[in-house]
């Protein structure tokens, strides 16, 4: 896949076309998938379709804010952040900033769509307050704990071991997001995934992009871990994922990697050079390789009754809680009865356990040639049969 970048100020230089040319251009926008665009990235953005973007992953600049060089103990310089693009006269102004390039994001994101933004506590929190005044719905915040993380040489304070990322839906009244649950879970060995994640370092050796005198290439590079969990378990293949401080391809690489498509947004020259070079090297996986477990939430509906219907399960059938002490009696409606209660298979396992709300297909089990074995095996038999797998 060959990576293309657009310089807005050389298209505007080129020949203009006819009136009715440009309309039927303007009338159907096509995104510059797979491409770096050169330029300011709120212009950039206000220049995309609007609810065209199916995840943002924003790295804003942090204003650190910073009073002079660092050094270590020794008096030998420390490599930190003091490039321009992080250099703002006031809070007021990176707040400004702040806004204009959220706002942007928002009026691209489609009706399901969502945006991560990481940050430090330099600036995380003015962006969660602009995104909150903007109207996105903060889902989480995942706190990163580095587990190399740059010490405080000066020993005035606590090193800063930790990244803040908020992620957020469009909107409040937004119903839908992508969220693939189940491949996180799997992926933590069968663990619910939490929001205190660990096992990332910050950029170092070979992933760690240089220039040719042997110094990094940008200063926040982002590990392209951290990207994989966040594309892994926030988008689908397909999706486009929009980075509006693409730097040096972080975003983009692991897209290509997991077959997403991406939008860069860049004004650095030199930055874009090393993302088109090191998304160019990258060899996308196949089809298989990136399916993730499927949550149960977005597989079709089947309820007990329809495995009645249909001969899984019997009339007159008995069924037993895990360890054999509570048996129910399968009736022609799909119901349960046990003792002198029915209802059904989810009101009757929480009514045996005096439990407030239970999962039927997983307590009720029948008997199988193995021994007791969940009737929720047999929901996955009939969506087989079915064709609805």
């Amino acid at each position: 896949m060959a990576i293309k970048t657009i310089d807005p100020q050389v298209q505007k230089n080129t020949k203009a076309k006819p009136a009715a040319a440009a309309s039927r251009v303007l009338a159907k926008p096509v995104l510059p998938l797979d491409q770096i665009i050169v330029g300011d990235c709120i212009e950039s953005m206000n220049a995309l379709p609007e609810g065209s973007i199916d995840l943002i992953f924003a790295d804003p600049p942090y204003n650190l804010q910073l009073g002079g060089d660092l050094t270590r103990p020794d008096n030998s310089h420390v490599d930190a952040v003091n490039n321009d693009w992080d250099k703002f006269d006031s809070f007021a102004a990176y707040d400004k900033f702040t806004r204009d390039w959220l706002k942007a994001a928002r009026r691209i994101l489609k009706p399901d769509g969502a945006i991560w933004v990481i940050g430090s506590y330099h600036n995380i929190f003015r962006v969660g307050t602009a995104i909150q005044d903007l109207g996105f719905w903060i889902l989480n915040d995942v706190v990163w704990n580095k587990s190399n993380p740059m010490p405080n040489f000066k020993g005035t304070r606590l090193a800063n071991a930790h990244e803040t990322l908020i992620w957020a839906t469009r909107s409040h009244e937004q119903k839908r997001y992508t969220f693939n649950y189940d491949a996180l879970k799997t992926g933590n060995d069968d663990i619910q995934a939490r929001s205190d994640w660990w096992t990332f370092p910050i950029c170092s050796g070979g992933e760690r992009m240089k220039n040719d005198d042997g110094k990094k290439s940008h200063p926040t590079q982002k590990p392209e871990a951290l990207l994989h969990r966040i594309i892994v378990g926030t988008t689908n293949p397909g999706d486009v994922i929009l980075d509006p401080f693409f730097g040096t391809g972080t975003t983009g690489a692991v897209a290509k990697l997991l077959d997403r498509r991406f939008i860069g947004l860049e004004r650095d020259k030199d930055y874009i050079d090393v993302a088109t070079r090191r998304i160019a090297n990258v060899r996308k996986l196949g089809a298989e390789d990136i399916e993730v477990q499927s949550s149960k939430k977005s597989e079709p509906r089947v309820p007990f009754g329809a495995l009645v219907e249909h001969g899984l399960v019997r009339p007159g059938d008995r069924l037993f809680c895990p360890q054999n002490r509570h048996v129910a009696r399968v009736r022609a409606d799909g119901s349960l009865m046990t003792g002198e209660s029915s209802g059904s298979i989810h009101r009757m396992g929480a009514h045996v356990q005096n439990a407030p709300s239970c999962n039927g297909w997983t307590f009720w089990h029948y008997k199988s040639d193995q021994g007791l074995a969940p009737i929720d095996l047999l929901r996955r038999k009939f969506r087989t049969q079915m064709g609805l797998s």
